[in-house]
């Protein structure tokens, strides 16, 4: 298999340098951030966001590339991400993308409006995209970078699912980064631990990280690299690959900082 970006492997430990080229750059990072806020993003905040997108599509393909491996295929296909996500629930991120997915259609249930009325599946297509949607293509030349890394290629259908899903994951952040800032911290959201039962329980946060995650200092208009460690907490369940986005964010920040 072709050399992969290096992450800690499944079992905690750093498999190689966690640095590489990321695929999503701080200009791409800000481009969406400008669309949900008006804040200033600082470098390593970029990084960070940059770097947490990448942590989780690396899963997502990662998941998908071994669905195909079973099936001795290197072509990805949108059955092969269906089958990640069913085998990790952790995966399960940018759902927003899913409404707007052939892949996902009818695994969704129905869409209720404010009154409790179903909302009819040919209503929901006719509704105003969300931007994230609307800006996913700009992520496809990053999505088929880490495809070829990690070896593998993919149909074209496939590719616009991660392009949605890194495109959404990546929004939905940087509003949760601009609500840490509005708030001070993190105010609202607990910790949820999921764990498969061959994996270990992921050791817990320290109390000095949460509490420096449940405050925050700053002057309010900027986003920094903790806001965005902040945000990570709430779109990421509480397990491996949660601490993993942390940990990569962490070295991306302040690697880029020292360059």
């Amino acid at each position: 298999m072709a050399t992969q970006h290096a992450r800690p492997g499944r079992n905690g430990h750093a498999t190689a340098s966690v640095i590489d080229v990321s695929p999503f750059k701080p200009s791409l990072v800000k481009a969406v951030f400008r669309e949900v806020t008006s804040m200033n993003v600082s470098r390593s905040a970029a990084w960070a966001a940059a770097s947490v997108t990448r942590t989780v599509l690396t899963e997502i393909i990662d998941g998908a590339r071994r669905a195909a491996a079973e099936e001795a295929r290197k072509k990805l296909i949108p059955g092969d991400l269906l089958s990640a996500i069913d085998r990790n629930i952790e995966l399960e991120v940018g759902a927003k993308w899913y409404d707007h997915s052939p892949t996902f259609k009818g695994l969704t249930g129905v869409l209720y409006d404010a009154e409790g009325v179903i909302v009819p599946s040919r209503q929901r297509s006719r509704s105003r995209k969300a931007v994230a949607v609307v800006g996913a293509h700009r992520f496809e030349a990053g999505v088929k970078q880490m495809l070829r890394s990690q070896g593998v290629t993919a149909v074209p259908a496939m590719v616009r699912d991660l392009d949605g899903i890194a495109s959404v994951f990546l929004t939905d952040l940087a509003r949760d980064a601009a609500m840490v800032v509005r708030e001070g911290g993190v105010k609202r959201f607990g910790s949820v631990s999921l764990v498969m039962s061959t994996e270990p329980e992921p050791a817990p946060a320290p109390d000095s990280h949460r509490a420096a995650l449940s405050t925050r200092s700053g002057d309010g208009r900027t986003i920094g690299r903790d806001d965005i460690l902040a945000a990570t907490t709430i779109q990421l369940f509480g397990g491996n690959l949660r601490q993993r986005a942390l940990t990569e964010a962490r070295e991306a920040s302040q690697i880029t900082a020292a360059g």
